[in-house]
């Protein structure tokens, strides 16, 4: 149960369409390396995960009231994310919005590439270092749910990297990107309900 959760919190986080999803699915779909670019994402973000969990661990002796605050600053989070994306998909919009225009780079500029499109984005601290490493910190078993959350990070990634070309075909669908949201908010808030009630 525990590794579920992790592998949902750390997918619903993940999945959470942002500017490194859209440079992954661009970079794919017009012939970049897949295997280097979900290699560098699956990498940095299961770092980043267990760094997390240690850290929190660590401050959590020191700090005691923290990683109840970062539990429900977590619920917060995922609660706004769905609110998002439940908004998203009531509006509709034009489907999935990607740079036709993408040049392929090699693989060395790639990989940096990604490396900095991770790295620099403010909100992978706060998902994988902060939110994760406090909810896994709150369960009896918090290496299962770090695996949980790590495994979700090379799920996603393979998949998404892997299936791109037909990800930009059905994904271009303003029904489809409509479907896909609503699920995303559905997901995001039914994990948020399950923190609260543990």
């Amino acid at each position: 149960m525990t590794f579920l959760l992790g592998f949902g919190v750390g997918l619903s986080l993940i999945v959470a369409i942002g500017a490194q999803n859209i440079w992954v699915l661009s970079q794919s779909m017009a012939g970049a390396n897949r295997l280097v670019i979900a290699t560098v994402c699956i990498v940095c973000d299961c770092l980043l995960i267990v760094l997390g969990v240690f850290a929190v661990q660590q401050m959590q002796q020191l700090v005691p009231p923290l990683v109840p605050l970062l539990t429900w600053l977590g619920v917060a989070l995922l609660l706004w994310l769905a609110w998002q994306a439940a908004s998203r998909a009531w509006a509709g919009g034009k489907g999935l919005q990607t740079d036709t225009s993408t040049q392929v780079m090699s693989n060395s500029k790639t990989a940096l590439t990604a490396l900095a499109i991770t790295l620099l984005n403010p909100h992978v601290y706060l998902d994988t270092v902060f939110l994760i490493g406090g909810v896994a910190n709150q369960q009896a078993t918090p290496l299962w749910f770090m695996a949980g959350a790590c495994i979700a990070s090379l799920v996603w990634f393979s998949s998404l990297t892997a299936l791109a070309p037909k990800l930009k075909i059905w994904l271009n669908s303003a029904r489809r990107w409509q479907l896909f949201d609503g699920a995303i908010a559905v997901l995001l808030g039914g994990i948020a309900l399950n923190l609260v009630l543990q």
